[in-house]
């Protein structure tokens, strides 16, 4: 599992009440990473995001745009030690 790296998302805009997480999840399992997905109480969404290095790149990618109904303005990428997290799940709110 060398080749795994693990980020941490802050997402930023229009991001809650739009199908962002549900929308995450399944991004996460077409890419095959593992990780977690949560509203925050602040408006942001974060994510929790492990794999492949391409992986984990393609759904940063796509959290630049995410589901139709948001609107991103920023995402904060963060280095994160790795979590033994199966599959990709949606967290509650913190």
């Amino acid at each position: 599992m060398s080749d795994t790296i693990a980020r941490l998302l802050r997402i930023h805009g229009r991001v809650q009440g739009v199908y962002y997480r549900a929308s995450t999840v399944q991004q996460a399992e077409r890419l095959g990473v593992h990780g977690w997905v949560r509203n925050r109480a602040d408006g942001s969404v974060e994510a929790l995001v492990q794999g492949t290095p391409d992986a984990v790149q393609a759904l940063i990618d796509w959290a630049h745009q995410g589901p139709a109904r948001a609107q991103v303005e920023r995402v904060e990428v963060s280095e994160a030690p790795a979590e033994a997290v199966p599959g990709f799940t949606q967290a509650g709110t913190v």
